[in-house]
């Protein structure tokens, strides 16, 4: 199916912003998505450095409140560190706000070596093994595709630890890890609310832009239509047309347009008159004619070629040269013809046979001339010529020759006969002044020989 071409600049205009959207779109969702978890990992450190920062405070403030651990060995340590710890309300209420208040932030915990929750915004976490989880600076550094793959895939929990060391005199000894986790789920909402803004302004860009193809396109190819129905007028023969009132290139074609329907015009009446021309001429031909294009059309063929072929020279134009002569045509050897294609002949006799039992064939001289322009084929002239009919009319000029010459004879014998007789009648009128009026007979003799006179000469 052809697209018209208003059709066809409406698809481009929308491809192109398509296309435009769409890198636009891809630059700011990457961008966005970058930049979130980019700020889920800031965050997460922030808030691993707060909780470090208020865990020593803990432990401070419970040695200030003289509390201490039973012993050195490590249980009692740990049980005095998971006690302070947990007695603290300032380091609780952190580890709740940054889970609470913030997308970001998933969970905050604090782990013993061994990965036991000390204490953690999951209640249920107590005293329990948390597991490691994956580095959130993984995510941070993966490419665009696999962020939004993990944002968008099954939830997972990346984190940022930090080492929690205790102070013992002389050295820090660790003792376990602050954990700040960020879920994938969390941050896919977080961006999830700006994408579904930006996709509905995508969409009202995309139908803004294919309302705005469709009314250029009718505004620029509104003036086609009308240099189109120009063309037609032109066509049916309405060469005076006026040109489109414009100043741009439209208005230059439609006046180009106008010009050339006036020249076809005068081209028209050319042609016809050498048409009638070539038709008054054609039919006074005893040859018949036939000429063929370059692919074997015949395009001019004369009215004498039905006495040859038995077919109106109406039936034949615009046939090809394959199906004038088939196989097995009388006059087919003798035009050399390949497919639709001639070979050049000075001068073919054929007969052509009779149409009904006892009608003699008459001979037909054949001649094909190929025409050529710059060593190119352009198409040939075959001539179809009755020989008898020339010998016939070849007879008929000698014996109007020989007629002429006996009558230029008759003519020059009558002359010389008349100059005597004139003279002879001239002579005779004196004598029949001269006769006297009383001898009859002299008299009728002289008339006799006067109206013999008048019979000889031609008056």
């Amino acid at each position: 199916m052809r697209l018209r071409l208003k059709t066809k600049i409406t698809i481009v205009v929308v491809v192109l912003v398509l296309a435009a959207v769409a890198a636009t779109s891809w630059l700011y969702v990457r961008t966005l998505t970058e930049q979130v978890v980019s700020q889920a990992n800031d965050r997460a450190i922030v808030a691993t450095r707060q909780i470090f920062f208020q865990a020593q405070n803990a432990l401070q403030e419970a040695a200030s409140g003289g509390a201490a651990p039973a012993s050195r060995q490590p249980d009692d340590v740990r049980k005095y560190v998971r006690s302070a710890l947990q007695q603290s309300g300032p380091l609780s209420s952190l580890i709740d706000n940054e889970t609470s208040y913030s997308l970001l932030v998933y969970e905050a915990s604090i782990v013993e070596l061994d990965g036991t929750v000390l204490i953690s915004s999951d209640q249920a976490l107590f005293g329990k093994q948390e597991p490691s989880r994956p580095p959130l600076s993984q995510l941070v550094n993966a490419g665009f595709i696999r962020q939004l793959r993990a944002l968008y895939g099954p939830p997972q929990a990346y984190e940022v630890s930090y080492p929690f060391k205790l102070d013992v005199p002389g050295e820090e000894v660790p003792f376990g890890e602050i954990r700040v986790a960020a879920q994938t789920g969390l941050l896919a909402a977080e961006i999830t609310p700006t994408l579904r803004s930006a996709g509905l302004l995508t969409l009202g860009v995309i139908v803004a832009s294919i309302v705005l193809a469709i009314l250029v396109s009718n505004a620029s190819l509104s003036p086609l239509e009308r240099i189109s129905a120009q063309l037609d007028r032109i066509s049916r023969g309405e060469f005076d047309q006026a040109p489109l009132a414009r100043q741009d290139e439209f208005g230059l074609v439609s006046t180009k347009i106008s010009a050339i329907g006036q020249q076809l015009r005068g081209v028209r009446e050319i042609f016809s008159t050498l048409r009638e021309n070539l038709d008054q001429v054609l039919g006074g031909l005893e040859d018949g004619l036939l000429l063929f294009t370059r692919d074997g059309h015949a395009v001019m063929v004369s009215p004498a070629v039905h006495n040859f072929l038995g077919v109106s020279a109406e039936q034949l134009l615009g046939r090809r040269a394959e199906d004038i002569f088939p196989p097995g045509h009388w006059l087919r050897p003798a035009l050399g013809l390949n497919g639709d294609e001639f070979t050049p002949i000075a001068a073919a006799e054929v007969e052509l046979p009779g149409e009904a039992a006892g009608v003699p064939a008459r001979r037909v001289g054949v001649n094909v001339q190929v025409i050529t322009e710059g060593g190119t084929r352009m198409g040939a002239l075959v001539t179809l010529r009755d020989l008898e009919s020339i010998e016939r009319i070849g007879r008929q000029l000698q014996v109007s020759e020989r007629l002429a010459a006996l009558g230029r004879v008759t003519a020059g014998v009558a002359h010389e006969v008349k100059n005597p007789l004139n003279s002879m009648r001239l002579w005779l009128e004196n004598l029949k002044e001269s006769l006297p009026s009383g001898e009859e007979l002299p008299r009728q003799a002289v008339a006799v020989l006067d109206s013999e006179i008048d019979r000889r000469i031609p008056w």
